[in-house]
């Protein structure tokens, strides 16, 4: 009943810019905190990411001043800019929204992925 959606990703050289967008439908009563995480093949899936319903951010450091994350709280959507992109960027980007649904169950629910490909 509640559904997480990634879009935006694609594969683009070194340098380029992508924008993601997540977007929380269903029965949803309040959305807490939305985030962005990466995983590349072999590794752990890390958070990018992270912007609460008033706004304040976090990134993780290696994407400090090239990722910008954003919301818009009456579409429930979720974006994150990203700028200078770099090969290690590589990854599937997953989206989480940490929300109370409309029968009042608090959890973190997850996007299937989009892929981010950045060639050398």
């Amino acid at each position: 009943q509640v559904h997480v959606v990634e879009s935006g990703g694609g594969l683009v050289q070194a340098g380029g810019s992508l924008r993601l967008s997540c977007a929380a439908s269903g029965s949803i009563s309040r959305i807490y905190t939305m985030a962005w995480y990466r995983q590349a093949p072999g590794k752990q899936r890390d958070l990018v990411a992270s912007i609460t319903a008033g706004g304040s951010t976090n990134y993780k450091d290696s994407v400090k001043g090239r990722f910008t994350i954003s919301r818009d709280n009456a579409k429930n959507t979720v974006y994150l800019q990203m700028n200078s992109l770099k090969p290690e960027d590589t990854a599937v980007y997953y989206c989480n929204a940490d929300l109370t649904t409309g029968w009042g169950t608090v959890g973190n629910y997850w996007g299937q992925g989009t892929q981010v490909t950045v060639s050398s």
